[in-house]
């Protein structure tokens, strides 16, 4: 098969275009999230996707307003960014009692943006703040 000019002008168009808006259709706001608020939530962890763009936990649980237990669906940063802070695939697990710290959604839906996990059992306490992740040394000088 044989192409013209004009087609793979085209052609080189469409998958210029492509490159350039795909990786503007990956970037995500943390807008979602009411950073002036922090909910806490003590239940049991029920699923744990460690998964890109974002690792997700499911915890079931009640806060300080609530004695029904909820299920929250809890972002994190990537796994990527995680393994960087110390986390492995199985820091947190299904079955895990966690007190979790999280920046609420803004809308009133039960989830959140992970600022920190402690694990019941053990007192280990992990770290998550997504805005810390995102910004790294910023207000520090560079070594030379």
């Amino acid at each position: 098969m044989k192409l013209s000019l004009r087609n793979l002008i085209i052609r080189c168009a469409f998958f210029g275009l492509a490159a350039f808006t795909y990786p503007a259709a990956a970037h995500h706001s943390f807008a979602i999230y009411d950073f002036n608020q922090e909910v806490l939530i003590t239940g049991t962890v029920k699923e744990v996707q460690w998964t890109n763009p974002h690792i997700a936990i499911f915890v079931m649980g009640t806060t300080k307003a609530s004695t029904e237990p909820t299920l929250w669906a809890i972002e994190m940063s990537s796994p990527g960014n995680m393994v960087r802070l110390g986390w492995t695939r199985t820091s947190v697990k299904p079955g895990d009692k966690v007190t979790v710290g999280i920046y609420p959604l803004r809308d009133g839906r039960k989830g959140g943006s992970l600022k920190k996990i402690t694990l019941l059992d053990s007192g280990q306490v992990l770290n998550a703040d997504i805005r810390a992740q995102e910004r790294p040394n910023l207000d520090e000088p560079e070594s030379k």
